[in-house]
């Protein structure tokens, strides 16, 4: 999708999401979306769609590092309860608790045993989340192999994309088969009525965005209310003065360079 179509087409939607936004303060609800797929799917860039032109202090975007040593000793969703929503809040998650069901397990960070105890209680944490009110979206960004390859290779060509390629990811590239059978059985697991999963096709990386979107919003109520109007007082006063002093460069010492 070219760039001026695809610009077009955000900007309607970026108004919905501005819409939402003030619709969940006013009513304070709490949102939670979590974002997963393979590396380089696209995820920080459809976060990004999403987040750029609402409020960061209530719009508050997610992306933890790998536990410390405390953490791991702790329950394994304590640090995620840490991020959830207040009233009027949305948390974007990018990689959520489901890291231990696909990188953790295919990478071997995990052992079978708590894969399966994470499988099991996945889906009993996410209903006591639904029960006490979080609106849960959980997005699988989906990308083929080729698509994957390609996108490695512009990252690695791109001094200013590399950061984005660790060792984790680089070994990625031998395990698709691998991360294929991780995600089926966690959708198995974890596909349930009150928590679905929501498959986007992100080979098309705009096109997936605004699909990703535009599914969001319609899932959500009739988001339009009423806003209060705002008394502003007139502009247009004469400007004031203000006593403030100039700041000189430092003076060229005799000797020195530069």
């Amino acid at each position: 999708m070219k760039g001026k179509d695809y610009r077009r087409a955000l900007e309607p939607l970026e108004h919905e999401l501005a819409q939402m936004a003030h619709w969940a303060r006013a009513t304070g609800e709490r949102i939670v979306v979590l974002f997963e797929g393979r590396d380089t799917a696209g995820k920080g860039g459809v976060i990004r769609a999403i987040s750029q032109r609402l409020n960061p202090r209530q719009c508050r975007v997610v992306a933890l590092p790998k536990p410390s040593e405390q953490e791991r000793s702790q329950w394994y969703f304590q640090r995620y309860v840490a991020h959830l929503p207040s009233a009027g809040e949305i948390v974007l998650f990018d990689r959520s608790w489901y890291n231990r069901a696909g990188v953790e397990r295919v990478m071997g960070f995990a052992s079978e045993e708590q894969v399966a105890a994470f499988l099991d209680a996945a889906p009993r944490f996410e209903k006591m989340l639904v029960e006490d009110g979080i609106r849960l979206f959980k997005y699988w960004l989906s990308a083929s192999q080729e698509k994957q390859e390609e996108r490695f290779a512009e990252r690695l060509a791109d001094p200013l994309k590399r950061w984005k390629l660790s060792p984790i990811d680089l070994a990625a590239r031998t395990r698709y088969a691998d991360y294929t059978s991780a995600r089926e059985a966690m959708f198995a697991k974890t596909h349930t009525p009150h928590a679905p999963w929501t498959v986007v096709d992100f080979n098309d990386q705009r096109r997936g965005r605004l699909t990703l979107i535009r599914d969001l919003l319609d899932r959500l109520p009739d988001t339009r209310i009423e806003e209060e109007a705002i008394d502003w007082p007139a502009l247009g006063h004469p400007p004031l003065g203000e006593d403030f002093g100039l700041l000189h460069p430092i003076a060229h010492r005799e000797g020195e360079e530069g």
